[in-house]
């Protein structure tokens, strides 16, 4: 039997039984993992409690125990108790009770799961791709730009007049900035210093920090998981990343005092990063109140130098992924006018990081 158990809870699939009233007697930590419920608030449930707008979900689940046959449907809607809507695809089996009564196997596959999965070897690949050419392109910026900046150096030694020298000023400074530039492009560079630390301290970091920059106009919502153990990270480098996203926020808002920002944290379960399927991430969302991104740009806002803003540089989001990325996690993004999301995802293994 504790076999049987390892099993359900080491599968992908969600899986859920219930009995001949439709009651839910075990779920598995995929299920809950997919249905966003807990073990313990979901045993003893009506199925139609789980989901949101449950008619569709209720009929499927009677069909299958009245006609006592195997029922599938795929790409079915689902609301979440959240509001959120996925797709999943659902499988029912009738199933005998201890009693002699039929009860059903549920499982559910997120067929969101899937599309998001080949998004994301998708979305690596092309970043892969990206850094590559960004690579190629600084070598090939910065060697001439250090001839650039030596030989006004070097002109500098030679004038006497200071009115000529303040234009060989402006060429070594712009050469910096330039240099500076490119480097920002290639993003950060050392090596991550992994050790465990508590989320929540590095979010609260963040709020102290933008509520002073601000002078507490700001407003910041806070959703934590109190469970969530410590987790393997980069502090300083987490501490950027995070920043950079909350800071966008803050330069897309019309005003500060309408400005909100929510934190909320979550564990996840068999959850799939890349090619590598994780049974515990610490799941961080980021929401904002404000107009959203432009949808023109909205597939190519982890690029450098793609920006809605024409004062922005198009490097936060892209250096904030790349330091996710380097934690072998996630960044992903939602949006909406009045909602857009960022949602990180990091193993709780150190293994992955680099």
């Amino acid at each position: 039997m504790q076999h049987s158990t390892d099993i359900l809870e080491n599968i992908s699939t969600g899986v859920i039984a219930l009995d001949s009233d439709l009651i839910v007697t075990a779920i598995n930590s995929a299920g809950q993992a997919l249905l966003e419920v807990s073990l313990s608030r979901s045993i003893g449930m009506r199925a139609n409690q789980l989901v949101l707008r449950a008619s569709e979900w209720q009929h499927h689940l009677q069909q299958a125990l009245g006609s006592n046959a195997p029922l599938t449907r795929r790409g079915m809607p689902l609301t979440l108790l959240n509001g959120q809507e996925i797709h999943v695809d659902l499988i029912l089996n009738p199933i005998l009770g201890k009693q002699g009564t039929t009860g059903l196997l549920v499982e559910l596959q997120a067929v969101d799961r899937l599309l998001r999965i080949s998004r994301e070897e998708s979305m690596m690949h092309a970043q892969e791709t990206t850094k590559s050419v960004i690579r190629s392109l600084a070598h090939e910026i910065k060697n001439p730009l250090a001839g650039v900046r030596g030989a006004a150096q070097l002109l500098a030694g030679e004038l006497t007049s200071d009115h000529l020298k303040e234009y060989t000023e402006i060429i070594i400074r712009e050469a910096d900035r330039l240099r500076d530039l490119v480097d920002r492009l290639l993003g950060p560079r050392q090596q991550l210093t992994m050790l465990d630390l508590n989320i929540h301290e590095v979010l609260e970091h963040l709020r102290h920090l933008l509520a002073a920059e601000t002078g507490n106009q700001l407003t910041i919502i806070r959703d934590y998981d109190p469970s969530l153990p410590d987790i393997p990270g980069d502090r300083s480098a987490l501490i950027q990343a995070l920043l950079n996203i909350m800071r966008n926020a803050l330069q897309a808002a019309d005003s500060l005092d309408e400005c909100t920002i929510t934190l909320r944290t979550r564990s996840q379960r068999q959850f799939t990063i890349g090619a590598t399927r994780h049974r515990l991430v610490c799941r961080i969302d980021i929401s904002d109140n404000g107009p959203g991104i432009p949808e023109d740009i909205m597939h190519a806002i982890f690029i450098p130098m793609v920006t809605g803003r024409a004062e922005g540089t198009g490097l936060g989001l892209a250096i904030s992924q790349s330091i996710i990325n380097r934690h072998g996690g996630l960044l992903e993004c939602s949006n909406a006018p009045g909602k857009t999301t960022f949602t990180i995802y990091l193993p709780m293994e150190t293994q992955h990081a680099k």
